[in-house]
């Protein structure tokens, strides 16, 4: 019996001395986690937005000098970083899920999103009201096929709100807007193309949150 108690205390000393190891190891692991997290959405927010700011130069609608693509992908990859991080804490804290998707649905979603932005550019349309219809039914149908949950519809909303606010601050300023319609202003469809944007890259960051967990 005096052996037992004896070694009671032994075993909570022994406890408690490894929860504090193992609190040590869980915190480098989740920054190390959340760091390859980040590289990888600002890589692919970086690579995207040159991509798109090349892609709208070749047009009218350029919607900032090309002298600028450094810092139009800088900011790229920063917000893909903010988009992609807090896409699933959102899902956390209101407990709702996407289906679970794999990397062959974050690959389909980024072609659906620069096929939205080629049409952009590339498909004739007799007016701006026209294909900022085109392009918003499209960008919700981006949106219904890789998401279909209410937290990433209002995050969407939301980031497409500010991202076209802060452009228009921007844009008019440099009058880096060439669409003579809009006379030097943001076109009216570019909300949608955040929009669709916020979506796809929401989706790849709840896919490497995804692949976190079953680590």
């Amino acid at each position: 019996m005096e052996s037992e108690a004896s070694a009671r205390p032994r075993l909570s000393e022994s406890m408690r001395q490894k929860k504090p190891s193992e609190a040590g190891q869980i915190w480098p692991r989740a920054l190390r986690e959340l760091s390859f997290r980040s590289l990888v959405l600002f890589f692919a927010g970086t690579v995207c937005s040159l991509v798109l700011v090349l892609l709208q130069a070749e047009q009218r609608f350029a919607p900032l000098p090309v002298l600028s693509t450094c810092w139009v992908s800088g900011f790229g990859g920063t917000a893909a970083v903010a988009i992609g991080l807090a896409y699933p804490c959102v899902d956390g804290c209101v407990g709702q899920e996407s289906g679970r998707s794999d990397w062959s649905s974050v690959m389909r979603c980024l072609i659906v999103f620069f096929g939205i932005n080629e049409a952009s550019v590339k498909i004739p349309f007799e007016d701006s009201r026209e294909l900022t219809l085109t392009l918003a039914l499209m960008s919700l149908c981006l949106w219904w096929l890789f998401d279909r949950t209410s937290a990433g519809f209002g995050l969407g909303v939301g980031a497409a709100f500010v991202a076209s606010s802060v452009a228009s601050v921007v844009a008019v300023g440099l009058g880096s807007f060439s669409d003579s319609d809009n006379l030097g202003r943001p076109p009216l469809w570019l909300p949608c193309i955040f929009f669709a944007g916020v979506v796809t890259f929401g989706h790849l960051g709840r896919q490497l949150a995804w692949d976190k967990k079953k680590m």
